[in-house]
């Protein structure tokens, strides 16, 4: 039991070879690929909201609020409910945590793989996964959690190395990639008229700040961690 144990806490902690550049090349074009054509973004920014929500319900906890719950919802929607003072910093970075989510899990993963901790990376994302699929208060939440859960499982369990930087790589790209994208999507309903319940808005009458000013600080995390994450890809 004693050695099973060393072995997982070698794995888990040891560090894997970076990929060829080609790959970390192919992944990033692919999330790329992914990311811009409306059609493909349509699904797969249901892993973004993952995120989105996942850093709302996470930085709600760290803040000792009480989360409730989370909801996924087939549009690419979501709403994490948290209980505690409906004002105050606790407030506000919970409502802040959303959009800049995905974007700093990225830069998370970025740093992990620039050290060549590939399956630390899968890890811990599977971990997530698995406490937030707890949180999950519907039934198309449950599978689009389980079926990303599953992926990484899978991923870290049953591929070779190969596979699993290919993926990793993958997934961090997109996450960069994929974080720019919501806060130009947001601007856009705003200034159509539309998101007056946004989070942007939530903070500004939160914060008394304007909702401009939170829409700039959510393109400006985005930005800089696709550029920091990026680079580290790249470097690494």
């Amino acid at each position: 039991m004693e050695s099973l144990t060393a072995g997982l806490w070698d794995r888990l902690t040891g560090t894997q070879p970076d990929p060829d550049l080609w790959v970390v090349l192919a992944t990033g074009v692919a999330a790329l690929a992914v990311v811009v054509p409306h059609t493909l973004w349509r699904i797969a920014r249901n892993a973004i909201t993952i995120a989105h929500e996942g850093g709302h319900g996470l930085v709600a906890l760290l803040t000792g609020r009480q989360l409730t719950g989370i909801r996924l919802h087939s549009d690419t929607s979501g709403l994490t409910v948290s209980r505690g003072k409906p004002y105050g910093l606790g407030m506000i970075l919970t409502a802040a945590a959303g959009y800049t989510a995905p974007s700093l899990l990225g830069l998370g993963g970025a740093a992990l793989l620039a050290t060549g901790r590939i399956t630390l990376l899968l890890w811990a994302a599977t971990a997530l996964l698995l406490v937030m699929l707890v949180m999950i208060r519907n039934a198309y939440g449950v599978l689009t959690v389980v079926l990303a859960g599953g992926a990484f499982l899978l991923v870290s369990w049953l591929t070779g190395p190969q596979v699993q930087a290919a993926f990793a790589y993958a997934v961090v790209w997109f996450l960069l990639l994929g974080g720019v994208r919501p806060p130009f999507e947001l601007q856009a309903k705003r200034m159509r008229g539309g998101a007056g319940d946004s989070d942007a808005d939530q903070l500004s009458r939160l914060a008394h700040v304007p909702a401009g000013l939170w829409l700039f600080l959510f393109h400006a995390v985005s930005l800089c961690s696709l550029i920091g994450g990026g680079r580290w890809l790249l470097e690494g």
